[in-house]
């Protein structure tokens, strides 16, 4: 038996198995999504980039939060697009794991990025003076590779401890790939101990990071009560962040409740907006938010497009 389970090679994605009816209206309306999304983060990415008054901290973490979204859907979206169109929805085992990885770091990232993004404004807030001293060039530098590389390498090592596990099932029930689910194939639950370790102590250190984004805002929000020049600086450059920052734990707290609690108590259906919505609302509405809420992108934004219809 242990040979045979060793010797999975392609995995079988079974979350899209009611959906045949309408896969070709799904497609479309997936794919102008994706396009969307695709079109605002660039937007919003160039237009830092291109505009050296917005090379300050804040709208450098902006533009890495907006990286970050295209990482996250370009390891869903092509793949998904395809199983919408296809008859069979497989995937092989080192394509689950790349996907699996780039899905959980996405995730792990983006909650980095924000609780980077909280300590910045607090910063900019209540030590106004210090400000361009503590977020130093080399800061900065050190903050963005600490939101990228270490949620790859937490998600990295669940990852490799999976790639370790003994499967007796290839049939996934999801339509795309994600470590507990795969974990969850493992032929012997003792297997899975040390995986089940690391996977606390990953939420264990995110559920630091978003105690602290709460803590520093509920500070935040104590220090601007009492000053009308930090109130207004507070509903300028916080609350696009509160905003992200609920959209983001709302999209996490669901598909936690779908993957940790009896799915077979949700329908399918719901199982499947609420997998594909960490993939849609957070990268499609985060850069409305910041190139609609934030003045200096916006400005600059409409600049280009009066610029193009002359």
């Amino acid at each position: 038996m242990m040979d045979n389970v060793s010797q999975i090679r392609m995995f079988f994605l079974l979350g899209l198995n009611e959906t045949n009816n309408h896969r070709f209206t799904l497609f479309f309306l997936t794919l102008l999504c994706y396009c969307v999304i695709l079109l605002v983060n660039i937007s919003v990415i160039v237009t830092i980039i291109m505009d050296k008054n917005l090379h300050e901290p804040m709208y450098i973490l902006i533009c890495t939060f907006c990286m970050n979204a295209l990482y996250g859907t370009a390891g869903f979206y092509p793949k998904f697009l395809w199983d919408l169109l296809s008859p069979v929805h497989v995937i092989s085992y080192s394509g689950c794991l790349v996907q699996a990885q780039v899905g959980g770091s996405f995730v792990c990232s983006e909650l980095s990025i924000l609780s980077v993004m909280a300590y910045d404004r607090y910063v900019a807030i209540c030590r106004p003076l210090e400000y361009h001293s503590v977020m130093s060039k080399q800061r900065l530098i050190l903050l963005v590779c600490y939101s990228w590389m270490t949620p790859f390498c937490m998600i990295g090592l669940n990852s490799f401890l999976m790639s370790r596990l003994k499967l007796c099932s290839p049939y996934i029930r999801k339509f795309f790939c994600v470590n507990w689910m795969i974990v969850k194939l493992a032929c012997f639950p003792v297997q899975t101990t040390v995986n089940s370790i690391v996977v606390y102590i990953n939420m264990t250190i995110y559920l630091i990071h978003a105690l602290f984004i709460v803590l520093s805002y509920m500070y935040l929000i104590k220090t601007c009560v009492d000053s009308i020049e930090n109130r207004a600086k507070f509903m300028q450059t916080c609350v696009p962040h509160l905003t992200s920052l609920l959209i983001f734990l709302v999209s996490l707290l669901f598909e936690i409740m779908i993957m940790r609690f009896n799915s077979k108590d949700f329908p399918q259906i719901f199982k499947n907006f609420v997998a594909i919505e960490s993939f849609v609302i957070p990268p499609l509405v985060n850069p409305l938010i910041y190139g609609f809420k934030l003045t200096k992108i916006r400005n600059r934004i409409l600049v280009v497009l009066s610029i193009k219809n002359k």
